[in-house]
């Protein structure tokens, strides 16, 4: 592969955005995922995010979790394939309704956090995101889980696919993420970072935590923006992906 999406979950974190450290993120990706409501974010923080995304030229996509603001949609929930479907959907139609005033649109929607994990293990769940998604419409990419059987369904609903990665994120032998209940979830080191995506990259491989090597072929790599040191994790993984040759590209202009 010689191209891929870098994307970023903004628009979570109303001190990052005060403090310009959000602004400072974007140079280095290609698209971002903006939270609309459910995890995190509001108008105002929609509005901003957009903005900024619009002057580095991002694609623009939504970014729906559970509607569980003070675990910060990182705890698991037991909501029903109906009660997701709304939520996601009323997540994705507030953030459209913030782009339309800025007369730009949406280009994909990727789930966050316990939904995103629960779904990358749980058709039924992945099916309701794809339900939820469809009322407001089909003309974005829905990502997920790079191997994962959410990718499946989301095809089977009639949508265009991009499979994800993380740069930041430690892997399990089976191709899943580190819990972040453990200490070593994260990766921290900026120029670990960009070896890891340049292996996912490359050679469609990232070595797990017990040091086995992981078949993991994705379309778009993500950075999250709230862990610590991102702008320089992000920078790093920016500047490895470019020095060797990978041209870092939207999904608007990799998915099909």
């Amino acid at each position: 592969m010689n191209r891929i999406d870098l994307n970023c979950d903004m628009g979570e974190l109303p001190e990052a955005i005060a403090d310009g450290t959000q602004e400072a993120l974007m140079p280095s990706f290609t698209s971002v995922n903006i939270a609309c409501g459910g995890h995190a974010g509001d108008a105002q923080t929609m509005h901003t995010t957009i903005a900024q995304a619009l002057r580095c030229k991002l694609a623009i996509g939504a970014h729906p979790g559970y509607p569980d603001r003070a675990n910060f949609g990182r705890l698991e929930l037991n909501l029903s394939p109906e009660a997701i479907a709304d939520s996601v959907y009323e997540q994705v139609r507030a953030l459209a309704d913030v782009a339309a005033r800025s007369d730009v649109g949406l280009t994909h929607v990727k789930p966050h956090g316990a939904l995103y994990n629960q779904a990358a293990h749980n058709r039924q769940l992945a099916e309701a995101i794809a339900k939820g998604v469809a009322r407001w419409g089909r003309n974005v990419v829905l990502v997920g889980l790079a191997g994962s059987p959410m990718l499946d369904v989301f095809r089977e609903a009639g949508f265009p696919v991009a499979a994800e990665a993380f740069a930041d994120r430690r892997y399990e032998s089976d191709g899943t993420l580190r819990s972040r209940k453990h200490t070593d979830a994260l990766i921290r080191d900026p120029a670990e970072a960009g070896r890891q995506a340049l292996s996912i990259v490359r050679r469609g491989t990232v070595i797990a935590r017990d040091g086995n090597q992981v078949a993991v072929s994705a379309q778009t790599l993500c950075i999250h923006g709230d862990t610590p040191g991102a702008p320089q994790i992000a920078a790093a993984v920016a500047k490895t992906l470019c020095e060797a040759g990978v041209t870092l590209a939207p999904l608007s202009r990799i998915s099909p």
